[in-house]
């Protein structure tokens, strides 16, 4: 399939740059086995699951990965972490007038210096070397939430809390795992109630999630990579959910891209490493029998996924009822309730 398949025309002003005024009452379009659609709001989705079923978080943590500060001769630099290395060193991208070289140093608000040790693919490799404190205790203390691209504005107060899951645990983040904004803690305990497991994995959202792809054919198109976790307790939660007849939901296009790294043996098994799984058209999928997501933007890897988990004429048709509904799309925007293609 060509780039150009996965286009259509989203009118500006049904891009979400706030969120609702509470997380689930946001809408939720349900795509069931064929082309009829349901339009409900996000709390209704108990509605949907049945006593058994398992719901697979991602509890990764937005960081506020974007830091803004200076060389050391004077001009301005601005780093987006992709990745925390370790208690000392991050990836990150970094913006400047002039590219620095190995050894330069970069200076932020606080008397913080972290050095330039090198290029790594697209990102520098940058080092914090600060006595007591950690990298990621600095990045917690002068950096910003890196909010999407398409919202053109600055981070505020709201978006400390709405820009966040409910459930985040481990940080790493530089965006939300957005599928999980919906859920708000009375929606949680009536789950709970009806008997729906609830389980996790962690997988940290890189800023290559934004990354546009430039080739028209999609084949060549290269996904950066992205670290995650999955336990065995998660593995086992799986295997006892399909041997009930149950559904695995993957909560995001995160979490079922974490899932389906962890069956490239064809079963789902723990994994710790990397991933730059690229799913399009013509993937079969191994785990996740129901996919709960966001509404993505053209052209994008992500819409490209959920193509092949649902369909292409199928979501194709959802997003261009979408658009007639007035849907509000991505970080901020309403949910999909998507069943696998058979």
């Amino acid at each position: 399939m060509q780039l150009n398949d996965f286009n259509f025309d989203l009118p500006d002003d049904l891009i979400a740059r706030y969120p609702a005024k509470q997380r689930s009452e946001s809408r939720l379009l349900t795509l069931g086995d064929d082309l009829d659609l349901v339009h409900l709001r996000f709390h209704q989705l108990i509605q949907l699951l049945d006593k058994g079923d398992l719901l697979v978080f991602n509890d990764t943590r937005v960081i506020p990965a974007r830091m803004f500060g200076q060389k050391t001769t004077g001009g301005l630099a601005e780093i987006l972490v992709e990745r925390v290395l370790n208690s000392e060193r991050v990836l990150a991208q970094l913006r400047v007038s002039k590219p620095p070289r190995p050894g330069d140093f970069l200076q932020f608000p606080n008397d913080v210096e972290l050095e330039v040790m090198g290029r790594v693919r697209n990102f520098y490799e940058l080092k914090y070397s600060g006595g007591d404190k950690s990298i990621l205790d600095v990045i917690e203390e002068i950096g910003q939430i890196p909010l999407p691209p398409y919202m053109r504005r600055e981070a505020d107060e709201i978006d400390k809390e709405r820009y966040q899951t409910i459930y985040a645990r481990h940080k790493g983040s530089v965006a939300a795992p957005t599928a999980g904004l919906h859920f708000d803690e009375a929606l949680f305990e009536a789950l709970q109630k009806k008997g729906v497991e609830m389980d996790y994995l962690t997988l940290h959202i890189g800023a290559g999630t934004f990354a546009p792809v430039r080739v028209e054919n999609i084949r060549e198109h290269k996904m950066h990579p992205e670290y995650l976790i999955i336990s065995e307790s998660l593995c086992a939660s799986i295997r006892a959910a399909k041997q009930r007849g149950n559904r695995v939901i993957a909560v995001g296009t995160t979490s079922l891209r974490a899932l389906e790294t962890a069956c490239q043996s064809g079963e789902v098994a723990p994994y710790e490493g990397e991933t730059s799984i690229f799913i399009y058209p013509g993937y079969t999928f191994r785990c996740a029998d129901t996919l709960i997501t966001n509404m993505h933007l053209p052209c994008s890897t992500l819409l490209m996924l959920v193509c092949a988990f649902s369909g292409y004429q199928r979501v194709m048709h959802a997003y261009r009822e979408a658009v007639h509904g007035n849907y509000q799309f991505y970080s901020y925007g309403d949910a999909m309730f998507m069943a696998r293609k058979k």
